[in-house]
């Protein structure tokens, strides 16, 4: 699945060269930016409306995100991005240094 192929509210490009990027996200209740990797780059998320949810797989963990508040996904941790109770939430998200790939992954089982 590549980036574009799930729906949210809007996508801004803050700025972008090469190996880093910085973008803005809205999501919409119900949506979400479904579980995924990135091969050699750091995911950092900066929530600006919330609260928010930024989901973890190795380790596991689920970090609740409140405006002004950060949490970073490293290159090949998978992750899962939605707002609490799935309403809706914006945040800037930091991607770099590095290549930008955009890797599905499989939702974690929950033990």
């Amino acid at each position: 699945m590549a980036e574009q192929s799930y729906a949210i509210r809007k996508r801004e490009t803050v700025a972008e060269v090469p190996g880093l990027r910085v973008r803005k996200l809205t999501l919409e209740t119900g949506q979400s930016v479904p579980w995924h990797t990135h091969t050699t780059i750091t995911d950092t998320f900066f929530c600006m409306e919330g609260p928010m949810v930024v989901e973890t797989d190795n380790p596991r963990a689920r970090h609740v995100l409140l405006p002004g508040e950060t949490v970073a996904a490293d290159p090949g941790q998978p992750h899962y991005v939605h707002g609490v109770a799935m309403g809706p939430c914006k945040f800037m998200i930091i991607q770099g240094v590095g290549k930008y790939d955009y890797v599905a992954a499989e939702a974690p089982v929950e033990e």
